[in-house]
C-alpha cells in the first residue's frame, strides 16, 4: 500500500511538471486545448489512482486501516487540486506579464505633413471665401455701364440699336447712322476705303497717332491703311475721325461714366451718333449705332457687305458674350 501511495506521488509530480510545461509552450491559439488536455488528464489519473486504491483496500484491512489513518485518496487528490490551484494561478500571472512586456501597445505617430496640408487647405478655403465676398460687395462695371448709358438715352431720348459684334461693328453702326440722318446707302468695305484714303491723303494729322505699342515704333501708313482697307481690323479713334471729315458731319460717340467723344464738331451735315461699350461685352469693345426714339421701330439695315477680306487678329473683336442691346430703363 505504502509503495502505491509513493508512486503516485511521484505521477502527481511529474504530472504537475508535464502541465507546466505545455502551459509554457501554448500561445493565444492554443491555450484553451492545452488546458483542456491538462484536465482530461488529471481526471485520467484521479481516476486511475482511486480504482488502485479500491483494489488494494478489498486485499488488505489492516494496511486499509492505516492508509485511512495516515493518509487517504481524498485528501491526496485535494493537496493535488490545491497545488495545480496555485501552479496554474502562477502560471496565468508570468503569462500576463510576459504578454505586457512582449506586445506593448502601439503609440500613434503625428503625420506633420498631412497636418501642414490640412492647415494649409484651411487658410486658401479662407482666403478664397474672403475673396469671393469682396467680390460681391464691389459693383460690378458691366451692370454700372448699362445704367449710365441707359440713362443718357432716356434723357437724349435715343435707343440703343444693335450691330452684330463681328469686326466691323464701328463701320456698321456709321453705315446705319448714315442710312438714317443722311439718307446715304454705304456698305461696311465702302466706309473701310474711305477712311483708308483720307488717312493716307493726311499723314501729317494721323501718322503721330500711329505708334504701335507691340513693336514700340511708329507704324507706317501705308501699311496701316492697308490693313484697314482689307482686312477685319476693329476701327477706332482714327477712323472716326476720318469718316467725320469725309461726310463733313460732327459724330459723337456716347460712353458710359464719361463725357461723349465728339468728333469735327464744325461739320456742317447732320450728327451720327454711336455709342460705345467697354465692359458689357464678355470678350471686348463694342459699338452700337443710336436712333432716335421716333425712328428706333423703323430699324433700317444698314448695307454690310464685304469683299475680298481677310481675317487677321490684329485689334478683331471676335465673338462677344450675348447681351440685350436694347437698353431699357
Amino acid at each position: 500500500m505504502k509503495e502505491i501511495v509513493i508512486r503516485h506521488r511521484k505521477e502527481q509530480k511529474d504530472l504537475v511538471s508535464r502541465a507546466t510545461g505545455m502551459k509554457k509552450q501554448a500561445n493565444k491559439k492554443t491555450r484553451k486545448r492545452v488546458l483542456k488536455q491538462i484536465r482530461e488528464l488529471e481526471e485520467e489519473m484521479k481516476e486511475r489512482h482511486t480504482q488502485e486504491l479500491i483494489k488494494v483496500e478489498g486485499g488488505n484491512d489492516f494496511e486499509e486501516d492505516n492508509v485511512d489513518v495516515k493518509i487517504t485518496p481524498e485528501m491526496l487528490l485535494a493537496q493535488l487540486e490545491i497545488e495545480e490551484k496555485k501552479k496554474s494561478e502562477e502560471q496565468a500571472e508570468a503569462e500576463k506579464s510576459n504578454d505586457d512586456t512582449t506586445t506593448p501597445t502601439p503609440r500613434s505617430h503625428r503625420n506633420r505633413q498631412r497636418e501642414r496640408i490640412a492647415r494649409r487647405n484651411a487658410e486658401l478655403k479662407e482666403k478664397q471665401e474672403q475673396a469671393r465676398l469682396e467680390a460681391e460687395r464691389m459693383p460690378n462695371p458691366r451692370d454700372i455701364e448699362l445704367k449710365n448709358i441707359s440713362d443718357l438715352c432716356r434723357v437724349n431720348h435715343l435707343q440703343p440699336f444693335e450691330i452684330t459684334p463681328d469686326g466691323h461693328c464701328l463701320f456698321a453702326s456709321i453705315a446705319d447712322q448714315l442710312m438714317l440722318r443722311h439718307e446715304i446707302e454705304m456698305s461696311v468695305q465702302e466706309l473701310r476705303t474711305k477712311a483708308a484714303e483720307y488717312i493716307r491723303s493726311n499723314p501729317d494729322t494721323f501718322t503721330s497717332f500711329l505708334f504701335d505699342e507691340k513693336t514700340m515704333r511708329v507704324r507706317d501708313i501705308s501699311d496701316y491703311t492697308r490693313e484697314l482697307e482689307t482686312t477685319a481690323m476693329w476701327g477706332g479713334d482714327l477712323e472716326i475721325l476720318a469718316l467725320s471729315k469725309v461726310f463733313d458731319c460732327p459724330i459723337s460717340v456716347m460712353m458710359g461714366g464719361r463725357e461723349p467723344l465728339k468728333m469735327n464738331e464744325d461739320g456742317q451735315q447732320p450728327e451720327l451718333k454711336i455709342v460705345y461699350y467697354q465692359h458689357t461685352f464678355g470678350l471686348g469693345e463694342h459699338y452700337n449705332s443710336l436712333r432716335d426714339e421716333s425712328k428706333s421701330e423703323l430699324k433700317p439695315e444698314p448695307n454690310t457687305e464685304w469683299k475680298s477680306v481677310s481675317k487677321t487678329d490684329s485689334k478683331s473683336e471676335g465673338t462677344y458674350e450675348a447681351v440685350d442691346s436694347q437698353v431699357v430703363d
